[in-house]
């Protein structure tokens, strides 16, 4: 690992953690804590953190992501939305991972009622929404607790979800955009949903409006690997993320947009089954659908929505598909 690698792998764990040990930084980026104390010296001249005795710790005045009581309250009833829709979308007895973040712990509670499911997570708090649910059977990763949101990481996690193979990988982050995919500000978090991803035939993003056109440092999942979005009907005037759906959908991706009792049914799915927009996703061997990207399909929709999505009826998948070339 270069030395710039390093140093930013050391910042972003102090920025996840607030105070972290020189031996567990040294553990973490696989080095001797001389070379660590070193780095640490070179990132305190730059003002990115302070040294304590046997570690490091945030700088006065730094500003932290936003950990897990900060996000818990924002967009509470888009999440609760979103987490009804996405439910719909997974069988009894299905295997599926679960990544960290509020979003996926609503959706969580909801599995909890799906019989014969075993859902793989990195996750405590998706972990404690299941710990009580009968007949779902839960599988945590290895890895390093991240306290700002109850999260393992690191190479524990990412080791621990080699040679897994599930039906479909539910996600959330800090920001979409039909450019870049899912990202988050956290490379550590970053790094374990990549490994989700690689675990998966599916991938299905969950994100509200506020997220939609927000670009940031790390990305996660790449657009052409994300299967299905799920998200809330954007404000009329939000024309970043109205335009930032109909980017993603231009590029193949599946937009279901969910809305008040979006968990009652979805547009040719039956109660509790939302839709599928587009063709349906290429068959494996094992009779799973094929990660990676699902482009110019010959039969796929042509047509755009004439409705606006502002007037479409809440919980449908909504019409969205790509332009005409």
């Amino acid at each position: 690992m270069f030395a710039a690698e390093r140093r930013q792998l050391i910042l972003e764990m102090v920025r996840a953690n607030g105070a972290v040990s020189l031996r567990e930084l040294a553990r973490v980026v696989q080095t001797s804590e001389v070379t660590v104390r070193r780095d640490v010296r070179a990132l305190e001249a730059e003002g990115l953190l302070d040294r304590r005795h046997g570690g490091a710790v945030l700088p006065g005045g730094f500003t932290r992501e936003s950990g897990f009581p900060q996000k818990s309250h924002l967009a509470t009833a888009e999440k609760t939305a979103i987490a009804d829709l996405a439910a719909g979308f997974v069988d009894e007895g299905e295997a599926v991972v679960v990544g960290a973040g509020t979003t996926t712990q609503e959706l969580a509670r909801r599995l909890a009622r799906v019989p014969g499911l075993t859902v793989v997570t990195n996750s405590l708090l998706v972990a404690q929404a299941l710990a009580h649910a009968n007949r779902v059977e839960v599988v945590m990763t290895g890895g390093t607790l991240r306290g700002s949101n109850y999260a393992l990481v690191g190479s524990g996690a990412e080791q621990s979800l080699q040679g897994l193979r599930v039906s479909r990988a539910f996600l959330s982050g800090s920001g979409l955009t039909a450019e870049r995919g899912l990202s988050t500000s956290n490379m550590l978090s970053a790094s374990v949903d990549r490994a989700l991803v690689q675990a998966a035939a599916e991938v299905v993003v969950l994100a509200d409006h506020t997220k939609l056109g927000t670009d940031t440092m790390f990305q996660t999942v790449p657009t052409d690997v994300i299967t299905r979005l799920v998200t809330d009907e954007p404000p009329g005037h939000d024309d970043r993320a109205l335009t930032e759906l109909q980017a993603l959908a231009d590029q193949g991706v599946q937009i279901s947009v969910a809305g008040p009792g979006a968990g009652a049914g979805g547009e040719g799915g039956g109660p509790g089954r939302p839709g599928r927009l587009g063709p349906p996703p290429r068959a494996g061997e094992d009779g799973l659908p094929l990660p990676g990207p699902r482009r110019n399909h010959p039969h796929g929709p042509q047509l755009r929505s004439a409705v606006p999505l502002a007037e479409q009826q809440p919980g449908r998948v909504a019409d969205l598909a790509p332009r005409r070339r």
